[in-house]
């Protein structure tokens, strides 16, 4: 899964000056130098609900530092505070469309935007040497393909789900599934807001990909998607999804293992998007110091 190779931690000129790359000077304050010590996080899609929530959550962090918010040319937001717009007050980051620019002050970028944004954004955060976190979903297997060049010279941490709860539950559906077998029937159903544009969630298809892995067979082979019609009876070991969209659900999942006799359900429900900035930024923190390849959440969680 990791790809390892011999890795420079990325600095900042600015962060060199302020450790005394120039003549031995540091900050006036001590308090601030211990600031620039902090990894510096960009965020892109500051504009949207995930952006907003990570610009707060980092913000409210001692362990990192606001040094970049980027949003796509001609947003409304460019040059406004990124604190203050998010409602998390002033950071004194103006909001940019200039990626190269921020991605040379940072030590993390974390991604919630879009397929092809990601594998943009991707090759910058490799160029600046940065940990580039992506929360993005709905890739197809063509784009996460195009993330492995990047991940030859910086880390790359990507999952479908940064949340704790959510990634215990990968972990817990492998096992399930492993145990259980082709007798008991997988179906997966998750449930979003009426704004997601992607279906299945790539939490589903995560959870989907660890009952395949759990039954040794190829996902792509035995989905069924959203059934509608006369479909005929349930083939055995296919694995099923259903979506549903509607009002402001931020996320839930369930996995149905439906056997003879019994039923066996693995349910998560999150109740606020704090819990996947936390584990975005989380991610971030932990691949500061790793080698450039491709990791996942099971990786930084230690599953």
């Amino acid at each position: 899964m990791k790809f390892v190779f011999r890795h420079k931690a990325h600095l900042s000129d600015q962060l060199r000056f302020a450790k005394g790359g120039a003549g031995g000077y540091t900050s006036e304050k001590e308090v601030e130098s211990d600031m620039t010590d902090l990894p510096g996080i960009v965020i892109t899609g500051a504009s949207g609900r995930m952006g907003q929530m990570l610009i707060k959550t980092v913000m409210a962090s001692d362990k990192a530092r606001l040094v970049g918010a980027l949003e796509r040319p001609g947003h409304d937001w460019i040059g406004r505070d990124a604190g203050e717009v998010a409602g998390a007050g002033h950071a004194g980051v103006p909001i940019t469309d200039d990626a190269v620019e921020a991605f040379a002050k940072a030590q993390a970028v974390i991604d919630f935007t879009a397929p092809a944004a990601t594998v943009e954004f991707a090759a910058l955060a490799a160029q600046a040497r940065a940990v580039h976190v992506i929360g993005t979903t709905g890739m197809s297997e063509d784009e996460i393909a195009k993330l492995g060049p990047a991940a030859r010279h910086a880390v790359i941490i990507r999952a479908g789900n940064m949340s704790l709860g959510v990634n215990l539950l990968t972990t817990l559906t492998k096992k399930v599934a492993e145990a259980l077998g082709m007798d008991y029937d997988i179906e997966v159903i998750e449930a979003h807001h009426h704004h997601k544009v992607d279906a299945p969630s790539g939490t589903a298809l995560m959870l989907g990909q660890a009952a395949a892995d759990g039954l040794g067979v190829d996902l792509n082979e035995v989905a069924d998607r959203g059934r509608d019609g006369i479909t005929g009876a349930r083939t055995r070991g296919h694995i099923g999804f259903h979506a549903i969209r509607g009002g402001d659900i931020i996320g839930e999942h369930d996995v149905l293992f439906a056997g003879p006799g019994e039923r066996i359900t693995l349910r998560h429900v999150a109740s606020d998007r704090s819990v996947f900035a936390n584990g975005a930024l989380r991610a971030a923190l932990w691949g500061q110091d790793k080698s450039p390849g491709e990791y996942d959440m099971v990786d930084v969680l230690g599953l």
